[in-house]
C-alpha cells in the first residue's frame, strides 16, 4: 500500500510539472496569436480518457503517461501532423510568425520550468530556512585541532571575526583560511578575553601539505 501511495504521489507531481511546462508553450503561443489546437496531459494514441473542446483548443487527458503535449497550428510537434504543413500558410499558424516569436514559443516550457524551480527553492528556504550557527552563540566554543595550539588557539575558543568580517557561519572559518587567504582572526578565549591573532602565510599548505 505504501508503494502504491508513493507511486501515485510521484505520478501526480510529474503531471503537475508536465502541465506547467506545456502551459509555457500554450501561453506564449496564445500571446502571439497562434492557434493551439490541443492541450493534453499524457499521450492519447487511438483514444483519450477525457477531452473537451473549449474555444479553438481541445483539452484532454491521454492514457499513456509519458508526458504531455500541445498541438500548435503550423508546427511539427508530438502529433507529427505533416499534412497541415502542406496547406497554405495561415496568419494564426506558428510558421507565419517571425523567428523571435517562434523561439519564445519553443522555449516557453523550459522558461516555466526554470521559474517553477526558483519558486520552489525560495519556498523551501522561506519555510524551513537554513540553520546558521554563529560562533558567538557557542557556549562551549569550538573544537580546535592540536596543530593550531601553537598559534595560541585552544578548544573552547570562539572565532568572532576573520579578515575583519564577522563570522556568520562556522563554514566561514575554513573558507576564509583555505580559500580566501584570510589570516587575521578575532578570537574570544574560554576565559572571555578577546585577542587578535594573525596566522602565518602558507598555513593552508602546512595543514594540507
Amino acid at each position: 500500500m505504501d508503494f502504491f501511495v508513493k507511486a501515485v504521489q510521484l505520478l501526480l507531481s510529474l503531471s503537475i510539472l508536465v502541465v506547467l511546462h506545456e502551459f509555457g508553450h500554450y501561453l506564449a503561443a496564445r500571446y502571439f496569436g497562434i492557434r493551439v489546437e490541443k492541450f493534453y496531459l499524457f499521450f492519447n494514441p487511438w483514444f483519450s480518457l477525457f477531452k473537451k473542446k473549449i474555444g479553438e483548443t481541445e483539452w484532454g487527458i491521454g492514457w499513456l503517461p509519458l508526458g504531455g503535449y500541445v498541438k500548435i497550428s503550423g508546427m511539427i510537434d508530438e502529433s507529427m501532423d505533416k499534412e497541415q504543413l502542406e496547406q497554405p500558410i495561415q496568419p494564426w499558424e506558428f510558421r507565419s510568425k517571425p523567428a523571435w516569436q517562434r523561439l519564445i514559443v519553443m522555449i516557453g516550457g523550459v522558461t516555466v520550468n526554470l521559474i517553477v524551480g526558483v519558486l520552489i527553492y525560495i519556498s523551501v528556504v522561506f519555510v524551513w530556512g537554513e540553520e546558521q550557527i554563529h560562533t558567538k552563540d557557542l557556549k562551549a566554543g569550538l573544537s580546535i585541532h592540536p596543530y593550531m595550539q601553537k598559534y595560541n588557539l585552544r578548544s573552547g575558543d570562539n572565532i568572532l571575526e576573520i579578515g575583519d568580517k564577522p563570522v556568520t557561519h562556522i563554514n566561514d572559518i575554513n573558507a576564509g583560511l583555505m580559500i580566501r587567504n584570510q589570516h587575521k582572526l578575532k578570537v574570544q578565549h574560554a576565559d572571555g578575553k578577546v585577542e587578535d591573532i594573525v596566522l602565518p602565510e602558507g598555513l593552508d599548505y602546512e595543514i594540507f601539505g
